[in-house]
């Protein structure tokens, strides 16, 4: 009886692994990796969820023509049903209202769904896991956050939908994030990533549909948007360390890099690079912080400065180079982002721009306390554990 359970077992992880292995290789040969142009936009910055849940929904009630929105997460909770009332109100008024969420990450119940969808919002899920590869294809999420109004305003960043990011969790609040609200040339770019998405989940092409896609003014910020799944955010994060030449910050809520970009900061380091990293010191997810204890520990010993934050939970992902270009988005500096989901990031390189970040920044590190090595040298069997799963957290 004990042989034939360790059959099955054994049977199950050569399944697993062969599912990903293959999955991954068929993923990576028809990966989209667009290289996007450098366009001029005008851009604010949101730090808080309250505010930027004030801003969104007041632009989301503005809408004349149409509203495409892609979260990770949409909760069933009171500020959703907040969010989706006013997608319910706009179809009521003959505004096109698109609704997508990925099919893990989505909190949203059965009868949400079904009132959403007899109210006219058009909704579909993004990621839903497919054969053959089942188990490859449960763990790619889309990680992206997107909302388009009527092509002219868009938003992209850390946050999702959900009481959590509007400060009203009693162990994570304040929950601190970045996104940004872009009007100009930009817009065109993540409306045209929304449909892009839509159209793998929904099966519908609405990409050449010319009305959502009206002329923009330019604004007068230089960005770039970097849309990835599975790779090229590797590659792009390798190129912004690599070019430093007298600083890097890091903020994320998962440290957990990949060996070629661990390796190339840590080469940073060594060629008198100042680097700085900022991480939650609560967790919203079991095994992140062991995971990313090795790395913390090698880099504090190399002479990096590493911050934990202590003003609620720190889920921002930021990248920012010699105060010239700074890369904020949906991804984290983990190995599941840069490795498996879909992940929508924009490199900003406007100086006085970054100066409003820069001043952001500082004032996160004025919420944290310098970490030592102490911090990080606790739960073996734990960040053993998590090192080996690392690849999933």
């Amino acid at each position: 009886m004990g042989w034939i359970l360790i059959a099955i077992i054994a049977g199950l992880i050569l399944w697993v692994y062969a599912d990903f292995m293959l999955g991954r290789k068929k993923h990576l040969a028809s990966a989209k990796t667009n290289s996007l142009p450098i366009r001029e936009s005008n851009l604010a910055i949101f730090a808080e969820g309250p505010t930027l849940f004030d801003d969104l929904f007041s632009e989301l009630k503005k809408a004349k023509q149409h509203i495409h929105i892609l979260f990770y997460i949409v909760q069933d909770d009171k500020i959703s049903q907040e969010f989706l009332s006013i997608l319910k109100e706009r179809v009521n008024a003959g505004v096109e209202v698109r609704l997508m969420v990925d099919w893990v990450g989505s909190g949203l119940k059965r009868k949400t769904i079904k009132s959403l969808k007899a109210a006219g919002v058009e909704f579909a899920y993004s990621q839903m896991p497919k054969l053959p590869f089942l188990f490859y294809s449960s763990q790619v999420r889309n990680h992206r956050k997107i909302t388009v109004i009527d092509g002219k305003i868009a938003y992209l960043g850390g946050y999702n939908i959900g009481e959590e990011y509007n400060n009203h969790d009693p162990k994570l609040s304040p929950w601190r994030d970045y996104h940004l609200k872009m009007t100009g040339e930009g817009v065109r770019d993540l409306q045209s990533e929304f449909l892009e998405d839509w159209h793998a989940a929904a099966k519908v092409n609405l990409l050449q549909n010319k009305a959502y896609f009206p002329a923009l003014p330019k604004g007068k910020i230089r960005q770039q948007l970097v849309p990835t799944e599975g790779v090229l955010l590797e590659e792009m994060m390798s190129d912004l360390i690599s070019n430093a030449k007298t600083s890097i910050f890091i903020g994320t809520p998962y440290f957990i890099p990949s060996k070629r970009v661990f390796n190339l900061l840590r080469e940073a380091v060594h060629r008198g690079i100042s680097v700085t990293v900022l991480v939650p010191l609560v967790s919203d997810h079991a095994l992140v912080k062991e995971a990313s204890y090795p790395y913390l520990r090698t880099l504090i010993k190399d002479g990096v400065e590493v911050y934990q934050f202590l003003k609620g939970f720190y889920h921002s992902k930021v990248l920012l180079v010699d105060d010239e270009v700074c890369d904020i988005g949906t991804a984290n500096f983990d190995k599941r982002s840069m490795y498996l989901n879909y992940e929508l990031n924009c490199l900003i390189y406007d100086v006085d721009f970054i100066k409003k970040i820069k001043r952001i920044l500082a004032e996160d590190i004025l919420n944290s306390r310098q970490a030592a090595l102490d911090d990080f040298t606790h739960s073996p069997l734990k960040e053993k554990a998590a090192s080996t799963i690392s690849y999933f957290l």
